[in-house]
């Protein structure tokens, strides 16, 4: 290479993610983002919104209004470990509460769940404490809000920031794998990149599937 050759470094692209550990299309749209991580340059920051704070004052129906109760267990733990461990011990903990809420089908509202989940990546039982701890409650409405108040009131999770452009979604009802995958995130770019781009929907069809 010639001495007076220039080299270029590309920025990666930023990818913020608001998750609560009980949504399971923010599960699957997480999971798409492991998958990316693997064939894309980009920064992937993890972020705690909850469901139960978003629906509190909405008037929604009583079966997912039940389906709720004890929601701000999981988000209270996960802030708690964010607070004191940080980003990397943050991702871990989602991954092993999803797995056992989502894949395992197993719930949140039993406590074995979430002493599991805290066991799996090596943090001790006091932690689940945290989960009757509404201190932390503050906490998780700031960082519900750096999230959520991007995207206006009649949405949800998963909601993405993509270089710094928050949309709701991608809502999807599998993982996209390896150049899939991808391929999925470069259509996120994409759009991010247009300001003036807000929307693309259709109904869904079939079941979830974590796998």
């Amino acid at each position: 290479m010639s001495t007076d050759a220039a080299t270029t470094e590309q920025t990666p692209d930023k990818a913020d993610f608001w998750f609560d550990p009980l949504c399971p299309f923010a599960w699957i749209s997480s999971r798409w983002i492991l998958e990316v991580e693997k064939v894309r340059d980009v920064e992937v920051e993890w972020h705690i919104m909850s469901l139960a704070y978003l629906n509190q004052d909405k008037d929604i129906p009583e079966d997912y209004r039940t389906m709720l109760e004890g929601a701000w267990g999981p988000v209270r733990i996960a802030m708690k470990v964010s607070q004191d461990h940080g980003q990397e011990k943050l991702a871990e903990l989602y991954t092993a509460m999803g797995t056992r809420i989502h894949n395992e089908k197993r719930g949140w509202k039993d406590d074995e769940v979430l002493l599991e989940a805290l066991e799996a990546v090596g943090l001790p039982a006091e932690y689940l404490a945290a989960k009757d701890d509404d201190s932390l409650d503050a906490a998780i409405a700031t960082s519900h809000h750096e999230g959520m108040d991007q995207v206006g009131t009649e949405v949800g999770t998963p909601t993405i920031a993509v270089n710094g452009t928050a949309f709701f979604g991608p809502v999807m009802s599998a993982i996209p794998k390896g150049e899939q995958a991808g391929t999925v995130w470069d259509g996120a770019v994409a759009m991010a990149s247009f300001p003036h781009f807000y929307e693309l929907k259709r109904t869904r069809t079939g079941d979830l599937d974590f796998s």
